[in-house]
Formats: C-alpha cells, sequence, structure tokens
C-alpha cells in the first residue's frame, strides 16, 4: 500500500510542475487558478510523501519519488507542452525509469 501512496505521491508532483508550466503561459485570473493548482498538488504530493516515508526507506521513497516527477514531467513536456525530444533524452528517461524499478526490486518494502 506503502508503495501505491509513494506513485500517487509522484503523480502529484507531476501535477505540480504541470501547473507551473501552464502558469507561465497564461495571465490574470487563469494564472492564479493555476498556481492553485499548484499549491494543491504540491501539498497533496507532500503529504502522500510523508506517509510513504513512514513505512518506506526515506532515500528509496525520495528517489523514486522524484524519478516519478521527472520522467512524468518530461512526458507531459514533450506530449503537452510539445518540447523537443531526440535519442538521448529517450534513452536517459529510460535509464531513470529502470533506475526506478530496480529501486523498487532491491528495497526490502
Amino acid at each position: 500500500m506503502n508503495w501505491i501512496i509513494l506513485i500517487i505521491a509522484g503523480l502529484f508532483e507531476v501535477g505540480f510542475t504541470s501547473c507551473l508550466g501552464k502558469a507561465k503561459h497564461t495571465t490574470g485570473t487563469e494564472m492564479y487558478l493555476w498556481y492553485g493548482g499548484f499549491g494543491l498538488c504540491l501539498t497533496v504530493s507532500m503529504l502522500l510523501l510523508m506517509k510513504a516515508t513512514q513505512a518506506l526507506p526515506l532515500g528509496t521513497a525520495y528517489a523514486v519519488w522524484t524519478g516519478i516527477g521527472a520522467v512524468g514531467t518530461v512526458l507531459v513536456g514533450v506530449f503537452i507542452f510539445k518540447e523537443p525530444t531526440d535519442f538521448w533524452r529517450v534513452f536517459f528517461i529510460f535509464t531513470l525509469i529502470a533506475s526506478i524499478i530496480g529501486l523498487k526490486v532491491v528495497s526490502a518494502h
């Protein structure tokens, strides 16, 4: 269950970084709504991360949380914000995914 909580926390990390990206391209009320989404996603992500670290090793949980956020944010950047991709960017994303899976496999919890 704690791994599921950690994965959800990572997805909310993707949410708060995506909200920052959207807020950057807007003005007025819409910008403040995106910043509100940022605050909400940030709060939920941190609370879930805190919950997950009660049972999982801190270093492992933080690395997985950050990795999910990094991979998810790159994917959102590519598919939503139309950021460029090339071989090396995709290669290193896959190595990051492999590292996250590896941490899960070798974790005692």
